[in-house]
């Protein structure tokens, strides 16, 4: 049991040494959502605070994700938020795509789907209360009449 114990915990602490790449894309103003679309303030504190760590080049990474295995799933977790929409990017996205990701913002928002409910667990500050999920749903809507 004392060898099994002592595998265990040379394995926990080996895998410590495999790091995740903290740095990230570079930021544009210029292709960034928020720059682009210049919110109200309470929108852009909703965005920052409930989006932008998974779906933006400016993750603000917590203590806990220096610790492997948890800094791996938090790396797979961004990587596929970011592939699913990149608020940093939204300047290179064509209207079309603009459109239809403005649509999923509302109907993630709406279906109470986003933030994630895993993240939320230790970013209570990113829960969206019904107020702010209205007001968010309401400025996207804005945005998307807008672009008509």
């Amino acid at each position: 049991m004392k060898r099994i114990l002592l595998i265990l915990g040379l394995v926990i602490l080996g895998i410590q040494f495999v790091r995740i790449d903290y740095s990230g894309p570079m930021v544009s103003i210029e292709t960034d959502f928020i720059s682009m679309t210049n919110p109200p303030e309470e929108i852009e504190d909703i965005l920052r605070s409930s989006c932008y760590d998974c779906h933006s080049n400016q993750t603000k990474y917590p203590w806990y994700s220096q610790i492997a295995p948890v800094s791996w799933w938090i790396a797979d977790h961004i990587k596929e938020g970011r592939e699913e929409l990149n608020f940093s990017l939204w300047g290179t996205f064509s209207e079309k795509r603009k459109s239809k990701k403005l649509h999923e913002i509302i109907e993630e928002v709406e279906e109470g789907e986003m933030p994630l409910s895993n993240y939320l667990i230790t970013h209570s500050d990113a829960e969206l209360s019904k107020e702010k999920s209205d007001q968010l749903i309401e400025w996207v809507k804005y945005l998307e009449i807008k672009k008509q």
